[in-house]
Formats: structure tokens, sequence, C-alpha cells
């Protein structure tokens, strides 16, 4: 099920093909984010993530982290929401 607009950017975030060493621009970022969503849907990136979560705890969660930090600088206002998604 998923949450908030916030959440569901971190987690396409989390499960895009950009990697935290590259330090990918906001635009980079915001495209990754598209791609994630066109890939999983809505509902599909909070099961992946949770699949990946169970496949490598070890880098799933620094990986979250940086998620975090680059959803927020990419999409300040809609990380700042705490309004849910609409179904």
């Amino acid at each position: 099920m998923v949450g908030t607009w916030s959440e569901l950017i971190v987690e396409a975030l989390f499960l895009s093909d950009l990697q935290p060493s590259e330090r990918p621009s906001v635009g980079a970022a915001r495209a990754a984010v598209k791609r994630s969503l066109l890939r999983h849907g809505r509902e599909g990136c909070a099961a992946a993530a949770a699949a990946e979560f169970f496949d490598h705890l070890d880098t799933a969660v620094p990986r979250m982290c940086w998620a975090r930090g680059m959803a927020a600088e990419a999409f300040p206002t809609m990380c700042l929401s705490k309004a849910p998604v609409a179904a």
C-alpha cells in the first residue's frame, strides 16, 4: 500500500539505477523517479523496495538514507507533504 507522496518518491529513487557515488543532479533524480514509477507503478515501488531490503540489507539502509536526502533535494515541496497518495 502506498503511503504519502514523500514515501513514494523515496521508494522510486531507492529503486532507480542512480548511484550515490556519481552525485546525480536534481534533474537526473527526477528522471530516475519517473522511470521507476513507470517500471514498477505506485504499488509496485513499495513491494520492490521491501524485496531489496530483504535481499540486500547491508546496502539497503545506506541507500535508503541517500534516497531520502536526494528526494528532499529534488522534490522539496513533495517531500515535505504528509498528504496520502490518492488511489
